[in-house]
């Protein structure tokens, strides 16, 4: 036991925490563009679900990883402008839509894959994206590795995390567009076009969520499974929820559910004799503690959920 409680133990233990945190905060940061604008999309998992087996198929053919990322982002706008369309032109209910989503988008998914390979009972290793550690940073010790030693798209994922915070609270159009998610019918009479400012979102959002979802399939397991994203998009709903729709808030929800799978996996290795069921149910208890206890007094932008009637005044 003693030998599992050392210093490799705990950087190997932060290392994983950042790397499980990726995807959670590439789908968790689409939400928050998206609430930010008045949408709330609970669609993500189904988005997250289509960019992994998009980010995979490409990523296979190509023999490119990065093609499988790019091609990840744009499957999940493809797919999110079908709630765009339905939630912002037709002002359909946001939720129902979402959940929609959430059924369609995994099946479709499951259907492209079974007609992409005729033998589905055994996993079929695709590309995988390789490491790149900072030059003289990675070699600082215990935090080199734990920061300086990641996959491109993980650096990418964090840097976002300042670049959101900027654009929401320095920057004109980031203001204009906190103001459609809080009252669009006054940021309307300020010239703003509302339903453009929507559709931006919606088109952030899916590029976020694909990339989520392929990050799944081309940097974490090289492969593609049905139910691989696993729920993961509801816990990034979550993790908005509890880093109240801020950047930093939403990073460190994110880091603190990456570090509960992080540490249910070397909890497996500890005590083999445990249903391993049980171990993995850690994250999704979290969840549900964190929305219970942050989630009953919502602070959220106020349109947020709300249809917008462009013709009412």
């Amino acid at each position: 036991m003693d030998a599992f409680f050392n210093v490799n133990f705990f950087v190997e233990l932060m290392l994983s925490t950042v790397r499980m945190a990726t995807p959670l905060l590439l789908a968790a940061l689409a939400e928050t563009y998206s609430e930010r604008a008045g949408l709330v999309n609970i669609g993500l998992d189904g988005i997250m679900s289509f960019g992994a087996l998009a980010g995979f198929l490409i990523g296979f053919k190509t023999g490119s990883p990065m093609a499988g990322i790019a091609f990840g982002a744009l499957s999940g706008v493809m797919i999110n402008m079908i709630y765009a369309f339905c939630t912002i032109r037709l002002c359909a209910p946001q939720i129902v839509y979402g959940m929609a989503i959430n059924i369609f988008a995994p099946a479709l998914a499951s259907f492209i894959y079974r007609l992409s390979f005729s033998d589905t009972s055994t996993l079929i290793q695709g590309v995988s994206m390789k490491t790149m550690p900072i030059p003289v940073l990675s070699q600082i010790p215990v935090l080199g590795p734990v920061f300086f030693n990641h996959l491109p798209l993980v650096y990418v994922s964090y840097l976002l995390v300042p670049v959101t915070a900027i654009f929401l609270n320095k920057t004109k159009a980031g203001l204009n567009f906190k103001a459609v998610g809080e009252f669009p019918k006054a940021a309307e009479t300020l010239g703003i076009n509302v339903t453009l400012q929507k559709y931006i979102a919606c088109i952030i959002c899916g590029a976020l969520a694909g990339m989520g979802g392929a990050y799944l399939t081309i940097c974490y397991t090289s492969t593609y499974s049905e139910g691989i994203v696993s729920g993961r998009g509801f816990i990034a709903l979550s993790a908005v929820i509890f880093g109240r729709w801020m950047p930093t808030g939403v990073l460190f929800a994110c880091l603190l559910f990456g570090f509960c799978d992080a540490l249910q996996i070397r909890f497996q290795l500890l005590s083999p004799s445990t249903p391993y069921q049980i171990l993995q149910m850690m994250p999704y208890i979290f969840t549900l503690l964190v929305l219970a206890f942050f989630g009953i007094k919502k602070s959220g932008p106020k349109a947020n959920g709300q249809p917008y009637y462009r013709e009412e005044r």
